[in-house]
């Protein structure tokens, strides 16, 4: 995982935590200010709602239904009811908002969108059943003290409350750190604000109004990352190219940098393993020196842009790319080579190595070529 993955992904949400924990902490707003904290949560909920429907982002719609649920549900009841649902609250909706982070993006009016519902709707029917039978021995396992030792004063929670939410935070953790994105973590985020609002029970329709924000801020940076990024080598896209022209200068040196022969890799190999190719070639523009920022083109073809660089400071860093690429080993995978190592030493199952070479032009902005 890159640090650019890192601080996009991860250390911006976490600054709108932290601003949101550092406004809520102030005890003179300015005047006018309060009506706006108050209407926040709502006009959060409905951005998010919509947003949702319109990117196609069941999973933040569903999250930000249980925030309605776990907000609304516990103050229509009477005072034990009240105390039932919000000890229930405590447990099950951290632990939802990490179930839901794993879900696959599959609609909501679809099969899978009804079964979602119908397991939410479930829960809801269950807690209400066991409220009827046996609220009293639900309230004492939930308060039930299940380490040896008290937790920190922070939690404020009871222990299986605190030890659900930390299970689920490593879990989105680890989750985050394997596949990192912009939704990923948006629920680590939103799983800790959604905390802050457990902790607070009087602010929380604020903390989940943050939450809701920071799945919305997810959306919008997701969905910016599927426009201006290339899917499958993970590099700026030609859209991020032309922005990226547009702002740097007068002055730099552009490269294109063509596969070889790509087609033959794909008519004779297949198109997974030219797909395999293209990303092996990305992974070593990723390595251009001298400055060079690379991008995808289309098809087999890449760019690299040097900002404020002459034509003849550029050659020797295309050079050392085009060694880099010519001497990168491609090894073909066997067609009966299994797709998970299996344990133990076993003979390799390879059908050889593909050699990949590419071809690389470079031209400098002059006057008689003003444009890219």
């Amino acid at each position: 995982m890159t640090f650019s993955k890192l601080s996009i992904y991860l250390l911006l949400p976490g600054l709108l935590f932290g601003g949101a924990l550092y406004l809520n902490r102030q005890v003179n707003l300015p005047a006018g200010f309060e009506p706006l904290l108050t209407a926040f949560p709502a006009v959060v909920a409905l951005a998010g709602l919509l947003l949702g429907w319109r990117f196609n982002r069941s999973r933040v719609i569903w999250a930000i239904l249980l925030l309605i649920l776990a907000e609304w549900l516990p103050p229509l009841l009477s005072s034990f009811a009240s105390e039932y649902f919000t000890a229930l609250v405590q447990v099950l909706l951290p632990f939802n908002l990490a179930l839901i982070a794993c879900w696959s993006e599959r609609g909501l009016v679809t099969v899978h969108g009804l079964l979602r519902g119908a397991l939410i709707g479930g829960q809801l029917g269950g807690c209400f059943w066991l409220y009827r039978s046996w609220p009293g021995e639900v309230i004492a396992i939930l308060h039930r003290h299940y380490l040896p030792f008290d937790l920190p004063d922070l939690f404020h929670l009871p222990q299986l409350a605190s030890l659900v939410a930390m299970g689920c935070l490593v879990w989105l953790l680890v989750r985050f750190w394997l596949t990192p994105d912009a939704m990923s973590g948006g629920f680590v985020w939103g799983l800790i604000a959604v905390q802050a609002g457990l902790l607070w029970p009087h602010q929380f329709s604020f903390w989940a109004g943050v939450a809701a924000l920071i799945l919305v801020m997810a959306i919008i940076e997701s969905s910016f990352s599927m426009a201006f990024n290339d899917e499958l080598t993970g590099l700026p896209a030609r859209r991020a190219m032309n922005e990226f022209l547009l702002k740097v200068g007068r002055r730099y040196t552009l490269a294109m940098v063509d596969v070889d022969h790509f087609k033959k890799v794909n008519d004779t190999h297949g198109h997974d393993v030219g797909d395999q190719v293209l990303k092996m070639v990305a992974g070593c523009l990723r390595g251009v020196t001298g400055g060079g920022k690379p991008f995808r083109y289309g098809g087999e073809e890449f760019a690299v842009i040097f900002s404020g660089k002459e034509l003849e400071q550029t050659l020797p860093h295309l050079e050392r790319l085009r060694e880099r690429i010519s001497q990168a080993e491609f090894v073909l995978r066997g067609r009966n080579r299994p797709r998970k190592k299996p344990a133990g030493k076993v003979k390799s199952k390879s059908s050889g190595l593909l050699q990949v070479t590419a071809s690389i032009g470079a031209a400098e902005r002059s006057g008689d070529l003003a444009s890219a």
